[in-house]
């Protein structure tokens, strides 16, 4: 059976993904922030499994991972956790800028790190979900885009690395996405929130399942995908 680990499984893009995943009958392993958003999150999805790591927090990671028992298998890590804070590079603190960058692209780095041995071993597929920020930074959009153009160096560097071991590496990039982060976003921005002008969080996941379920002679390295209306 195919086991995936997603972090971010608790909304949006996140939920979407383990919701297919989970009908079709796939191993979830999901990730949260703390004990109790993994029994809500496995609560949406019985059978799965779960792990608690602070992402904002990526020097503890590999401790905290060390106290609970880890999958031996791992098919697919599905990064799609990630935090967003707008501000001109005049405004922002430290502190915002840490918390996106340890979130959106040192943790997924950790993670990576801590699981390619599974995943060498099971020639697998790691998944970074970016953003049209890592492709592209807008005023106000700085350590968001930081953070995201960064996610896009490790995944290109990581595939230049791991090509040999059969670990495939992916990047997407979606638009605006109807989401709780979305709607984030917009009270920032000060805009009135209309998630029906976005694109749905099921058809970012339909893109990501696209990349994974390519047959073995291919690789998406990098899938964007923009709102069509």
């Amino acid at each position: 059976m195919t086991t995936h680990l997603i972090t971010g499984a608790g909304s949006g893009i996140g939920a979407a993904v383990a919701r297919r995943l989970h009908d079709r009958g796939d191993e979830l392993v999901l990730l949260a922030r703390d004990a109790g958003r993994a029994r809500e999150i496995a609560a949406h999805h019985p059978g799965a499994r779960t792990l608690v790591a602070d992402l904002s927090d990526p020097d503890r990671i590999s401790w905290a991972l060390s106290h609970q028992e880890v999958p031996e298998r791992i098919d697919t890590l599905l990064h799609i956790a990630g935090v967003v804070d707008l501000g001109t590079v005049g405004d922002l603190t430290p502190k915002a800028w840490h918390q996106q960058l340890n979130t959106n692209l040192i943790a997924p780095a950790e993670l990576t790190r801590l699981f390619l041995p599974q995943l060498r071993v099971t020639q697998g597929h790691i998944v970074f979900v970016n953003s049209g920020a890592g492709l592209t930074a807008h005023a106000e959009w700085g350590a968001y885009a930081a953070s995201k153009h960064g996610l896009r160096a490790l995944a290109d560097s990581l595939r230049a690395e791991e090509h040999d071991n059969g670990v495939r590496v992916t990047s997407v990039y979606p638009g605006r996405t109807s989401s709780p982060m979305q709607a984030k976003v917009h009270s920032q921005e000060g805009r009135e929130y209309d998630p029906d002008r976005w694109i749905a969080p099921e058809s970012v996941a339909t893109a990501i399942l696209t990349a994974i379920e390519l047959p073995r002679d291919a690789e998406i390295n990098d899938l964007s995908v923009r709102p069509g209306r």
